[in-house]
Formats: C-alpha cells, structure tokens, sequence
C-alpha cells in the first residue's frame, strides 16, 4: 500500500454546472449504487474515460472520409 506522502496532492479543482435532470440522474445513481465519496466517483469516472478514448485516439495518415472509400 502506497504511503501518503507517496502519493500526488490533489491541490487543482474543477468545476462544471448541470442542468436539474442531469443533477437527478447523478444523484439516482449515487443512491443506486451507494457511492459515498462523489468525488473519487468523479474523477474516477472521468480519468476512466478520458483514458480510454486516448487508447483509441491516435493520429492517422488519412482521415476518416479517406478511409471510408
């Protein structure tokens, strides 16, 4: 198990607005699933996807039109 002081200071905050439909949705799933700590939930969730999408997100030498042909 990492140590503490091993592990990066999470110091930098962002922020975002959403709309009242999308508050609920987010609210339903953290009672759904018990989530407690909606941060980690956030970050976590979004560094997943973020992530992912870089995997697949390499340059090319043609764009997709190109390809398509």
């Amino acid at each position: 198990m990492e140590k503490k002081k091993d592990r990066p200071v999470r110091n930098q905050r962002y922020s975002f607005l959403v709309n009242s439909d999308e508050r609920q949705t987010i609210e339903k799933y953290l009672r759904k699933y018990r989530i407690s700590n909606r941060s980690r939930w956030m970050r976590e969730t979004l560094m997943t996807f973020i992530i992912k999408n870089l995997d697949q997100d390499y340059p090319t030498l043609f764009d997709e039109q190109e390809m398509r042909r």
